[in-house]
């Protein structure tokens, strides 16, 4: 006969637990990384409401500013975090890859997202989600697949590669520029694109 003894319980549905309250939490937060990273204008500050100058040029001039602030001084906060979770997320996922292959794929990872947004967010967003769900998938199917140890080892190398890092960096935020110039030339030539109907 069956019978309810709360210790095996506890012993039993405790990995179960975490299991699920890990998966939730996990899965929460790359819900939310990949809709940011890959939207097409990533800030919503709107800095411009603070723009009060009723003289054109002033207002051109405090419009650049704040334009300037938000993708010189805030857009490169952003990359570095992007490129640091991709940079975690990928020394998990790697077993045998270095740590410069690692940084090389999480770069081109968040280049490649940045520059579809531009294209169609949604090409971004699926391209965004692929990696990290990818490596939930792989937890999923062989949780021995991850060594905690291995994958601190692989992201301990990461001060001796700081100047790989600064070029990378510099790479996506010139990038980002280049994107936003050519988008504003498009939208001058072409107008702003109306969405199309899904």
């Amino acid at each position: 006969m069956f019978e309810i003894d709360p210790t095996q319980a506890y012993l039993i549905l405790k990995p179960l637990v975490i299991f699920v309250l890990g998966m939730v939490v996990y899965s929460i937060f790359i819900f939310k990384f990949y809709r940011f990273i890959a939207k097409k204008d990533v800030f919503e500050l709107n800095l411009k409401q603070y723009n009060k100058s009723s003289h054109p040029i002033i207002r051109k001039t405090f419009g650049i500013f704040f334009y300037l602030v938000e993708y010189i001084l805030l857009f490169p906060l952003f990359a570095f975090f992007w490129f640091a979770i991709l940079t975690g997320l990928l020394s998990f996922l790697s077993k045998n890859s270095s740590i410069q292959e690692i940084l090389l794929v999480s770069v081109a990872v968040v280049a490649v997202v940045r520059a579809t947004a531009y294209y169609k967010e949604d090409l971004s967003k699926d391209l965004a989600k692929m990696l990290p769900f990818a490596l939930l998938g792989i937890f999923l199917v062989d949780v021995s697949f991850f060594t905690i140890t291995s994958s601190l080892d692989v992201l301990k190398q990461l001060p001796a590669n700081i100047n790989l890092l600064v070029y990378y960096l510099a790479f996506i935020i010139a990038l980002e520029f280049v994107l936003r110039i050519a988008y504003g030339i498009k939208i001058l030539i072409f107008g702003e694109a109306k969405k199309e109907e899904e």
